[in-house]
């Protein structure tokens, strides 16, 4: 058996390991993708089926086969629609990669003094409000959703936007660089069952464009007045004015490093 597996691996080509290398790279690059996201326990539970298909097939269970056969294409398009919102996230990664950043600004800097004041203060009066980070992937489509206003960004402006009398306050604030670009926006909303029940739907639009995009969201709640942010699909409730600051800087610090490390190799 060994020397068979000598012989084989000695009959490989230079593209044949190439090949090899591409497959074993593609299948990391999903595996980190879904690390950590409901996709993982998801893929594992698909892994188990293919398995149980392959032992039924192995061991002769004509009619579990003939099952897992007939049901196996309706799953694929399951699966298909189940993480339409992860696949939407994974191509959006893939866009941005070094070869692409060419046809994207990659400005980080945001003026969080202007975006804190006006979160505080909105907490302490008991005004809703959420505030949308841009960062590497776009949020045109959202922006054009709302009201687009590319206005210089300001504590005044943002506090005059979601005054509860305007017509701007219902939606989402989008900030791109040092500008508002679009007030009123309508967001993706989360999901996942098992969210707190005591976040309302500014939560969880806050958390739906974390998850599909790597956008950050300051949340304030009109109900307790209490500061939240997320990011990645993942929420930090109760903040205060230095944490949300310790939180928004660390978020676009390793925006940073990770463009140093992508224009150095």
């Amino acid at each position: 058996m060994l020397s068979g597996l000598l012989s084989m691996f000695g009959s490989l080509e230079l593209k044949d390991l190439l090949d090899i290398s591409v497959l074993a790279f593609l299948l990391y690059q999903a595996l980190r993708l879904i690390r950590g996201t409901r996709a993982w326990q998801m893929t594992l539970g698909a892994l188990s089926i293919v398995l149980f298909y392959y032992t039924t097939r192995i061991m002769d269970l004509r009619a579990a086969r003939v099952f897992l056969e007939t049901s196996l294409p309706y799953l694929i398009f399951g699966l298909v629609v189940v993480f339409q919102s992860e696949i939407r996230r994974a191509l959006a990664e893939i866009g941005k990669g070094r070869i692409l950043r060419v046809f994207r600004d990659s400005s980080y800097e945001i003026r969080f003094d202007e975006i804190i004041l006006a979160s505080t203060a909105l907490a302490n009066q008991r005004i809703g409000g959420l505030i949308v980070l841009e960062r590497d992937i776009g949020l045109k489509n959202y922006i054009e959703s709302g009201t687009q206003i590319d206005a210089h960004l300001s504590y005044h402006l943002l506090m005059a936007i979601f005054n509860p009398k305007g017509p701007l306050h219902d939606g989402a604030i989008i900030i791109t660089g040092e500008r508002i670009a679009g007030a009123g926006c309508l967001l993706p909303m989360n999901s996942d069952p098992y969210l707190s029940k005591e976040l309302g739907t500014r939560h969880r639009a806050g958390i739906g464009i974390t998850a599909e995009t790597d956008a950050i969201s300051i949340i304030i709640s009109e109900e307790t007045g209490r500061i939240s942010a997320s990011k990645g699909g993942e929420i930090s409730l109760n903040l205060d004015g230095p944490r949300l600051r310790r939180f928004l800087q660390a978020a676009f610090d390793d925006k940073k490093e990770e463009r140093l490390i992508r224009t150095s190799t």
